[in-house]
């Protein structure tokens, strides 16, 4: 296990992420388009992909006309095709304390909450982990090996995400040097998959999509799909690694040495 950081620094690591995944951040992909409209960062993207808010700066006399602004920004992309789905990215720091009761007040649906994690990624990648007996990695380069990564979600997760599959096949294709994305294999059958978004310049590589078949399960997998991103994301001089966690991944993530950041909510608007 990794030293976790102490409170200290865990709170200058939450202020940098929020600067360069937040505030400034650059697209997920290069088709999108992050822009700053007022005390909100927003992202927009052509087709299947992420939309969305990234961060805002407001307070009990801003929020509730700057969520307004962004549900008929958002529906007004619905006229061009584009879609008026979009998440609004909540963090337990951020501000007014009551944003999330606003953003319900405003006909958005809250998804379960994660909390925030992050670790030194050169710390994970010098971590003892021996791949489980009859499993190797599969990196994935191509529209199979993303076809293997959705088999393992269905079942780990029982939903299909088919804008997933496109920001992987859209990542690959016109940014391979910016995802690595991995399938842990029995034999033929992949068991268990995650991928590692790393963007140009940021001294964080998010961990996304980690997940495991049920029978597979309690073996190690997942901690072996973390440590072989940790070390691919050493050797490019990232120096964090932050994920998402759910309740189930936060108690392997807590062991290897991850701190915890705070708790984020995805706040779905749907028209």
């Amino acid at each position: 296990m990794s030293k976790v950081m102490e409170r200290e620094e865990l709170l200058v690591v939450r202020a940098l992420h929020d600067a360069q995944m937040r505030r400034d951040a650059v697209p997920d992909v290069a088709a999108a388009r992050v822009e700053r409209v007022g005390p909100v960062v927003r992202q927009t993207t052509p087709g299947p992909g992420w939309n969305g808010v990234l961060w805002s700066d407001l307070d009990e006399g801003t929020a509730d006309a700057a969520i307004a602004a962004q549900v008929a920004f958002f529906a007004a992309r619905g006229g061009t095709g584009a879609g008026t789905e979009f998440e609004w990215k909540w963090y337990s720091h951020d501000r007014p304390a009551d944003l999330g009761e606003r953003l319900r007040a405003a006909g958005f649906v809250p998804e379960p909450a994660e909390t925030l994690l992050v670790a030194r990624a050169a710390d994970l990648a010098a971590l003892p982990v021996e791949p489980p007996e009859g499993i190797t990695l599969r990196v994935v380069k191509d529209a199979a090996g993303v076809e293997l990564m959705m088999e393992v979600h269905h079942r780990a997760f029982g939903t299909e995400r088919p804008s997933i599959r496109e920001t992987l096949l859209r990542l690959l294709r016109d940014e391979p040097g910016t995802v690595e994305a991995v399938v842990a294999m029995a034999g033929d059958e992949p068991v268990s998959a995650a991928r590692m978004e790393m963007r140009p310049g940021s001294s964080f590589a998010g961990l996304w999509g980690g997940g495991t078949d049920p029978r597979w399960r309690g073996r190690g997998i997942y901690r072996l799909l973390v440590a072989h991103r940790a070390r691919v994301a050493a050797e490019r001089g990232i120096e964090y690694l932050q994920v998402d966690a759910s309740d189930d991944s936060r108690p392997i993530l807590e062991r290897l040495g991850f701190g915890v950041l705070g708790v984020t909510v995805p706040y779905v608007w749907r028209g």
